[in-house]
């Protein structure tokens, strides 16, 4: 049994630093290059919190040029136990309309141009992602949403695009024929990478638009996306701080945080130096326990 640490990748809107307890911006160094923008941490309601802007500050990376890795590696250095993305969505559903919450619980991948695993050269691991949303904190965020006096669905399926430009007319009836119901460019890698690192995931989405699919002649208007998004900024910050009051005293473990004990296919012996010290954070667990043993032998 263990305390919350959530960690919130989002806008940098999301948060006022003088509603945190204790807040402090902290330097965070990753073994995988920069992260979007500053850290800052403190606490709500006696939880810690810590912010990752995704898009870092004055919102300068595109989708495609964020670093994931970075972003949920410097949270497992912070001791997040868990992580909660807020992200604008469009809706490919008449019923999740604009203005609405969705807690998305499915998500197929349509990036291909971003690093989406931690693993790979000189580590190699394949972490199941059947499920790539936890329920428990999906379900702690979306009561806390519903609680903050939002319009909520319940479970939903997210198309994450490359971008940065808008699907075409018959992309959005594609993804419409595929089942889902709402479109995003930032849930992928991240929801894979937190995965890889052992921390329960969840997405609330905040629909912003009807993506292109819904008229014959409308189109995504990033104007019209903006004004949704500022009038839902306070419901946001709203939802964390009800977050915060509604999580147990105690987090009971979860299978996800044991999640690489069977993943890892590379050989201990053949682990690549260089490649299991990048992974001192997000595989700390288990890069600590040969290390020790490593130690012991000699």
């Amino acid at each position: 049994m263990a305390g919350w640490h959530i960690g919130v990748i989002g806008g940098s809107g999301l948060y006022d630093p003088g509603a945190l307890d204790e807040a402090q911006e902290i330097p965070v160094a990753s073994a995988f290059g920069e992260p979007s923008g500053p850290v800052v941490t403190g606490r709500l309601g006696g939880v810690r919190f810590t912010f990752v802007a995704r898009h870092g500050a004055g919102h300068r990376l595109s989708p495609t040029h964020v670093n994931y890795r970075a972003n949920v590696d410097v949270l497992k250095r912070c001791g997040v136990t868990d992580v909660l993305a807020i992200s604008a969505i469009g809706s490919l559903a008449e019923d999740m309309a604009p203005g609405h919450f969705v807690a998305v619980d499915q998500i197929i991948d349509r990036t291909t141009r971003r690093e989406g695993s931690f693993f790979g050269n000189g580590v190699v691991a394949h972490v199941p992602l059947a499920d790539p949303v936890c329920p428990r904190l999906s379900a702690l965020a979306a009561d806390a949403a519903k609680a903050a006096g939002a319009t909520l669905h319940r479970g939903g399926t997210y198309v994450a695009i490359e971008g940065p430009q808008f699907s075409t007319r018959a992309e959005s009836h594609l993804y419409r024929s595929w089942g889902a119901q709402v479109i995003g460019m930032t849930a992928m890698p991240e929801a894979r990478l937190a995965r890889e690192a052992e921390l329960p995931y969840a997405l609330l989405g905040m629909v912003t638009d009807y993506d292109c699919w819904r008229d014959a002649t409308a189109d995504v208007d990033v104007t019209d996306i903006l004004a949704v998004m500022r009038a839902n900024a306070d419901l946001a910050q709203t939802t964390l701080a009800r977050l915060a009051a509604s999580l147990p005293g105690e987090r009971a473990a979860s299978p996800i945080d044991t999640v690489l004990d069977h993943a890892i296919i590379t050989p201990r012996d053949n682990w690549d130096p260089a490649a299991a010290a990048r992974l001192d954070a997000v595989a700390g667990r288990i890069v600590s326990v040969v290390s020790n043993r490593g130690a012991t032998s000699e």
